[in-house]
């Protein structure tokens, strides 16, 4: 008899609601090796804080030479105010953790979306990050390509977050 369970489908899947979107992440987050895009318009306070997350995002940071995760944040002064845990983590790894806001307006509007982009050709997808709707998959590397693309353009304008720099004191 096989015990071992069927494979879950690592295609594009709709997901929708808080949960969900949070399965997905840290699905994501899970599958991720070395390298990560984020790209949020704001920062919520149940977004990439929960213990289960930040440990992988911990894990992908100091998985060795060449890790990176990049993110473009529209409001990193709201997120730093409100004491996110990723903001610590942030200042903590700050050469491995880099966080950079959108340099012009144009890059401003685009960022009422939100994803997360993985180097395994997985993806979290929310049209309006607002709704909590949208797609995500494991493994689509012809979904995430646009993504991938549109997230290099951004980062390529993006200034980096120098209100997010600890003081070192």
């Amino acid at each position: 008899m096989n015990t071992v369970p069927p494979a879950q489908d690592a295609g594009p899947h709709a997901v929708e609601g808080r949960d969900e979107v949070a399965a997905a992440r840290l699905q994501l987050l899970t599958a991720a090796r070395y390298k990560l895009a984020i790209h949020l318009p704001t920062l919520p306070a149940d977004a990439y804080s929960s213990p289960a997350e930040l440990a992988e995002l911990r894990r992908i940071a100091t998985a060795g030479r060449g890790s990176e995760i990049r993110i473009v944040l529209s409001d990193p002064t709201t997120a730093l105010r409100a004491g996110h845990r990723l903001i610590d983590l942030a200042q903590r790894l700050p050469s491995v953790l880099q966080i950079r806001t959108p340099a012009n307006e144009e890059d401003e509007s685009r960022i009422a979306s939100a994803w997360l982009l993985n180097d395994t050709y997985g993806y979290l997808f929310l049209p309006e990050a607002s709704r909590l709707e949208g797609r995500a998959a494991l493994k689509d590397g012809p979904g995430q390509a646009p993504l991938v693309l549109h997230f290099e353009q951004i980062w390529e304008r993006a200034t980096p977050a120098t209100q997010l720099q600890p003081l070192g004191l």
